[in-house]
């Protein structure tokens, strides 16, 4: 079957010396013809609406081999196009085979993220206008919306009206871009010269803080010792008085602190650092704070965990992922900062052309991060913003954190399992601790668990490492995951549990 785009019958002319000009290569169009397009598209949709509704029948992780699909995947590209049919089977069988379905109600895994049904086809028509939202004049509404939208979110998250906000792609990025204005306001001259020969500067962490902080670290330069992992207490916190010594210790060595991370939802055991005491120590040493809530941010639209965010409203920069707990589509994350103008300088760099006449009276959004070309994501968070609304995102949310809670407790009231971190939002940790078992045997026993449960496919866990012992995490943040999912998880660990239990004796 020939491809309609792949029309041999244009029109061929005589030019000079005999050479032949294609006058009309593409009498229909060069693209896909619009009706072909619109027969296409329904049956995508259709697909995608059928797989919305029956992800749950489905495996979460992929029973695939490592190089099993690319193996089943031609080498080279056509030499001549293929029907849309024949690459929608395509997708369907050399593709959805090696899909880990994070949209699963199962995906309890890393942090449960959901591409909920409005996100989607907002991102569809993201992909079909495809715009380049680097200037005003590139795409004044892509531009604007932006802005609309990141004063939603942070009104939504009780941040203050003074915070500018725009979207990077995620948060490892705008924790970058963050670090990259503290940097800048420490040592200025870097922009030029660089930091060969400056004193040192460093950044402080916790120790359960994201490895992207440390990554940060390296790019701009400070490398990994400019990364300093503070102690954290039982909760799994950053221990304010750790810190304190840490900053008077650099400075006596001739160390320029730079930054100061809190985070608010750790990766590990969702803990959330002091803030306001941090903000407090930031705001005494002039040292620049950083709040990283890429997950727990979406906890700040509850009225009841205020507490943990105490303080963040000091912060210079603060991080937060809509594409984590606010069910859009990856990519979207939102770098809000007090210091909208320090952060252009850090930045801005215009070439000749990409000069604009109303460059002064609109925002050019290239001027705020490493990347020329951005794409249209405002329009995917703003169509999800507008359909759950604010109290339905407060619902949603509300009852994730009910969903997890109850499965603490199950946990708590259970012989031989232990809650092994607090659980102030959705994500729990936890581990199996039978008796008689040394540290290295209850280790291997909790991994065979999770590689048990698993390969049962009905949910997915991850884990992760918390004072050097192995343990399991449950996070809760999908759409589409309800009661009789941490049902089926708590059945699958008790049974894996046992089974292997049994064999260790």
């Amino acid at each position: 079957m020939v491809n309609p785009a792949d029309d041999p019958s244009a029109r061929v002319e005589s030019g000079e010396e005999g050479e032949e000009i294609q006058t009309d290569p593409f009498p229909h169009g060069a693209d896909m013809p619009p009706e072909e397009f619109r027969l296409q598209g329904h049956e995508v949709v259709d697909w995608i609406a059928e797989y919305f509704r029956a992800v749950e029948d489905t495996p979460v992780l992929a029973q695939v081999q490592p190089g099993e699909i690319r193996e089943g995947i031609p080498a080279r590209a056509p030499e001549r196009g293929e029907p849309m049919g024949e690459i929608l089977q395509g997708f369907r069988t050399s593709i959805m085979p090696g899909i880990t379905h994070w949209n699963h109600p199962g995906f309890l895994a890393y942090f449960g993220i959901s591409g909920s049904g409005p996100g989607v086809l907002g991102e569809m028509l993201s992909a079909a206008l495809n715009v380049n939202a680097m200037l005003w004049r590139t795409s004044p509404a892509a531009t604007e919306l932006e802005e609309v939208v990141a004063g939603w979110v942070r009104d939504l998250l009780g941040l203050p009206e003074t915070m500018f906000g725009i979207i990077q792609d995620t948060a490892s990025n705008s924790s970058l871009v963050a670090l990259a204005a503290a940097r800048h306001r420490a040592y200025p001259q870097v922009r030029k010269a660089g930091l060969f020969g400056l004193p040192p500067g460093r950044i402080y962490a916790s120790e359960e803080a994201h490895s992207s902080i440390e990554k940060a670290g390296i790019a701009l330069g400070l490398g990994q010792e400019g990364v300093r992992r503070i102690p954290v207490d039982g909760a799994f916190r950053l221990d304010v008085g750790a810190l304190e010594s840490a900053l008077q210790e650099d400075r006596s060595q001739g160390i320029r602190p730079v930054a100061l991370v809190a985070t608010l939802g750790t990766t590990s055991t969702t803990s959330c650092d002091p803030v306001e005491a941090m903000a407090r120590i930031a705001s005494e040493t002039g040292t620049w704070l950083h709040v990283d809530a890429a997950y727990g941010g979406a906890g700040a639209v509850l009225p009841e965990l205020q507490s943990y965010f105490r303080g963040w409203e000091a912060a210079d920069s603060v991080v937060f992922n809509p594409h984590k707990w606010l069910f859009t589509p990856v990519d979207c994350s939102l770098l809000f900062t007090r210091h909208r103008q320090l952060l252009q300088d850090t930045f801005s760099l215009v070439p000749e052309y990409l000069r604009t006449e109303e460059a002064d009276r609109t925002t050019q959004l290239m001027d705020y991060g490493l990347a020329l070309g951005r794409r249209f994501r405002a329009l995917k968070l703003w169509f999800v913003l507008r359909y759950f609304g604010s109290e339905g995102i407060r619902r949603r949310i509300r009852h994730h954190i009910a969903l997890a809670n109850h499965f603490a407790r199950r946990l708590e009231e259970a012989p031989r399992w232990r809650v092994m971190a607090p659980v102030p939002f959705s994500t729990v940790v936890f581990r199996f601790v039978p008796a008689g078992l040394e540290e290295v045997e209850l280790d291997r026993l909790n991994q065979a668990i999770l590689d048990g449960v698993n390969a049962r496919g009905r949910v997915f866990l991850s884990h992760t490492s918390l004072e050097g012992r192995l343990c399991l995490r449950v996070a809760v943040g999908n759409l589409r995951t309800h009661a009789g999912t941490l049902e089926n998880c708590w059945t699958d660990l008790q049974e894996v549990a046992l089974g292997l239990l049994g064999e260790w004796d």
